[in-house]
């Protein structure tokens, strides 16, 4: 099962390790005792409080990269058939859901609460303009 140090819930969060703590004090998120006395929290606790807030901002943990185009995250939920699974990541606030071989999935260990990197590689990407921003001129 995967567990974060608060400094890691922090970083993946976008706040300070202080807030982290308050948040874990107010009953917010729910943290335990590491066996060398450390505060932790649960990956499917962080998952789970992802779901719910959408705060996790994109965290600067991955190193040298050649693609750009790569989201760190938390998985929050994930559904498995026979030969698909459905998993769904939280990566700077957005919601991220990628279908795969179950096989995948598993070889991955794949669940709440784990970090994951979405690599996204496509050749059609749509950019929108919001109502009300829309170029004058």
């Amino acid at each position: 099962m995967s567990e974060y140090r608060i400094g890691e819930a922090a970083e993946l969060l976008g706040v300070s390790v202080d807030t982290v703590r308050r948040w874990a004090d107010a009953g917010r998120l729910p943290t335990e005792r590491s066996v060398g006395g450390h505060r932790v929290v649960k990956g499917k606790d962080l998952a789970r409080y992802l779901a719910e807030t959408s705060t996790l901002r994109e965290p600067e943990t991955i190193g040298a990269q050649s693609a750009r185009n790569r989201l760190a995250g938390i998985v929050t939920h994930v559904v498995k058939d026979k030969v698909m699974a459905q998993v769904e990541m939280r990566s700077g606030g957005h919601r991220i859901v990628s279908l795969m071989s179950r096989e995948a999935a598993d070889e991955l260990g794949l669940e709440p609460g784990v970090f994951a990197v979405a690599a996204i590689k496509a050749t059609n990407v749509v950019v929108e303009i919001p109502a009300g921003r829309a170029r004058e001129g």
